[in-house]
């Protein structure tokens, strides 16, 4: 039994460092590398996903999902981010259309996990593109740009959060965070997850443009988004029965198993960097709306 933890723990290991240099590497780059490598995980994703669901008894159509997530990721990749909204709602009708001439119940939740599908499986995967953009001019060619620095400063905490859970959660956890949905995970690992993560980020001020305090915020908020996107593939998988999403990637499972923690991770950074940080300030702007409408 002991040997095969320390075989699995040594097939998680080198599988994690493989992935970590070819997603650093696809980072480092941007533009074409990172939309490829981002088609690879939507299109494998959603695979994974589809298959979740029909052991649940849904049956999600991975044609559109599939599609919706590619046209997404190219249309982020160019820079034309006002097709997003058209594109979900492209989607959405679809998935009805879809549903219907299929004629399989049931059909509510054919439609709801299929628009779940594309949303969860790839737009929101696609915000590792969306932060990696910021402040580059030339989409598909490498800029040292702010994204590219605050793209590391979240890879970085997403890596340090899974690395301090998993390890000291094994070492030390005694109290369960989720036993229902995932009985492995422990309050001590996430609490030690988040204490390296805020401790990794305090070192964004020295390559990102990020005050202290928001180096502080910023790395609490990967943390928490990073644990509760574990957490939350955890409750898509134990509701269908399912231990692993695959058995693609050794000693990580399947991709959604791999990058699942980035999947609230890069939305939550996108949306604090871009409305907090970025000479940005989304709560004093609407404060400030506020007092000069009721002016």
């Amino acid at each position: 039994m002991e040997e095969t933890q320390q075989q699995n723990s040594v097939k998680r290991y080198i599988t994690g460092v493989i992935i970590s240099v070819i997603v650093l590497a696809c980072i480092f780059f941007g533009g074409l590398p990172l939309l490829l490598v981002l088609l690879a995980v939507i299109l494998m994703g959603s695979k994974e996903y589809s298959h979740i669901l029909k052991m649940k008894g849904f049956h999600p159509s991975f044609s559109v999902t599939a599609v919706i997530g590619i046209l997404l990721c190219i249309v982020i990749a160019i820079g034309r981010l006002d097709l997003i909204l058209s594109l979900l709602v492209l989607g959405t009708i679809v998935s009805f259309l879809v549903v219907l001439f299929m004629g399989r119940q049931p059909y509510i939740a054919n439609v709801a996990t299929t628009e779940l599908g594309f949303m969860y499986g790839a737009l929101l995967p696609c915000h590792i593109m969306l932060l990696r953009q910021l402040g580059t001019e030339h989409l598909l060619i490498y800029e040292p740009s702010d994204g590219f620095y605050l793209t590391m400063f979240t890879f970085l905490g997403v890596i340090v959060t899974d690395i301090g859970a998993y390890y000291f959660g094994r070492r030390h956890g005694k109290r369960k965070l989720s036993a229902v949905i995932s009985p492995k995970k422990t309050v001590e690992g996430a609490v030690a997850g988040g204490v390296f993560a805020v401790g990794v980020s305090l070192l964004g001020v020295l390559y990102t443009n990020l005050t202290l305090v928001e180096c502080i915020i910023g790395g609490l908020l990967i943390t928490v988004a990073s644990q509760l996107g574990d957490l939350s593939e955890s409750l898509i998988k134990r509701d269908a029965g399912v231990k692993d999403s695959s058995n693609m990637l050794p000693g990580h499972g399947g991709f959604l198993d791999r990058c699942d923690s980035y999947i609230f991770a890069f939305p939550a950074a996108y949306y604090y960097f871009v409305n907090f940080t970025q000479g940005n300030n989304f709560l004093y702007d609407f404060l400030k709306s506020m007092a000069n409408a009721l002016g």
